[in-house]
């Protein structure tokens, strides 16, 4: 027999907040958290704004030694984690089997910034100069590793590398695990620090970078003046937790997380499928594995990348899943405000569903000024609104053909 799962904790680290009060507080205000980007000098690129991590010391979560020895991305997922876990109030080892408890946490790129300084040194300085740490520092699993180590979860340690869809794997596979019986608890999402040079570069010449140099105006999902998704770094991280282990010691539990869909296009190294059909398959999967139709679901949050092919791609999928619901039903993109964390997006986003849930308030899409006539669902424009939200099904899409729906529902 399945067993139910919940969430019991959250933590995040966004453009908008080290924390996930100041996140929340700012996301629902509509304030953006895109600025200028001050990591490099973008003299040579035509990009010049990125959702940026800003005042984050890794030292409030990891001792000073260990710091040095760790990529940004593994410091953003420590200190995610150990937010969720004093959230959900657990204690490994006390409260919580150590081996009942398990990490998955996804990267979509990992340490480049680290391996892009240390190729350099090695150009520079020769071999020997390279950090003896420099492998542990940008391999994507080692922020699960890691946050394992720090939490003493000795149960199932995985990492799901799956581009943009890369948090939301993580937490739908981690689902899979407490769902199946194999743990009680895992500590699940995705972490990102991938505003470097060489990113950008590779990003711009795709052309799927904004050029906008605007970063109030820059992300812009679903307007008819996208012209690129803008680029961000952070981390979310969420509990999962297993119904009864999570009532029997008295657990606040935020929602349940009922469904889980995941898909591939099979058709373009970059490009969705035609009319999202891919992303379609894993809303229809993700609403059967829960149980609901259609004119269940309460809000939407978008992948809405503010590019132009997703965002026409989704909504049609979402069309085709929905029927006439699709024009009643709320959806908004997050990104329009946090930027796109790659491998961390999902895990964010999903949390801002349990919080659209947890307080009956859904989040804007800000930015949305000229409608796309090609575009013609509620996005929520602007300013976020209060009202009941009983079950959220979040999409998130990567590079490679990705698709992940999940599903969340008030308990």
């Amino acid at each position: 027999m399945k067993k139910r799962v919940v969430i019991t904790g959250i933590g995040a680290i966004t453009p908008l907040g080290n924390d996930i009060s100041s996140t929340w507080s700012k996301l629902i205000d509509g304030v953006s958290g895109i600025g200028p980007i001050t990591k490099f000098n973008t003299d040579d690129t035509p990009v010049k704004v990125a959702g940026e991590v800003k005042d984050f010391n890794p030292e409030l979560y990891i001792d000073k030694k260990e710091v040095r020895r760790m990529g940004r991305f593994t410091h953003f997922a420590i200190g995610a984690s150990k937010m969720a876990v004093e959230d959900a109030g657990i204690a490994i080892g006390d409260n919580v089997d150590p081996e009942r408890a398990g990490v998955w946490i996804g990267s979509g790129i990992g340490g480049l910034g680290e391996f892009e300084e240390q190729h350099k040194r090695f150009l520079e300085k020769g071999p020997r100069r390279v950090n003896p740490f420099t492998i542990p520092m940008f391999i994507p699993d080692m922020a699960s590793g890691r946050v394992s180590i720090e939490l003493g979860a000795k149960g199932m340690n995985n990492c799901s590398v799956t581009a943009c869809a890369s948090g939301s794997n993580s937490i739908g596979d981690a689902f899979r695990v407490v769902q199946n019986g194999h743990a009680d608890v895992m500590i699940a999402g995705g972490t990102e620090a991938s505003i470097t040079e060489m990113t950008i570069a590779g990003f711009t010449n795709m052309t799927a970078l904004s050029t906008n140099p605007d970063p109030q105006s820059a992300s812009r999902p679903f307007d008819k003046n996208r012209d690129g998704f803008v680029i961000a770094e952070g981390a979310g991280i969420v509990i999962l937790e297993e119904y009864e282990h999570a009532i029997k010691r008295g657990a606040v539990i935020y929602c349940e997380i009922t469904g889980y869909g995941a898909t591939g296009d099979a058709y373009h190294i970059t490009t969705p499928a035609p009319n999202g059909a891919g992303g379609a398959r894993a809303m229809k999967l993700a609403l059967n594995d829960a149980g609901f139709t259609p004119e269940q679901i309460s809000y939407i949050n978008a992948h809405g990348t503010s590019t132009k092919y997703n965002d026409l791609f989704e909504s049609q999928a979402i069309k085709e899943v929905f029927g006439e619901h699709a024009y009643k039903v709320a959806v908004s993109s997050t990104k329009s405000m946090t930027g796109h964390l790659l491998g961390a997006a999902g895990a964010v986003e999903a949390i801002f569903s349990c919080l659209a849930i947890k307080e009956g308030t859904i989040p804007p899409t800000i930015n949305y000024e000229t409608p796309d006539e090609e575009l013609d669902l509620n996005y929520v424009p602007n300013i976020s609104k209060e009202e009941k939200v009983d079950v959220v099904l979040s999409n998130s899409f990567g590079f490679g053909g990705h698709n992940a729906t999940l599903i969340f529902k008030k308990l």
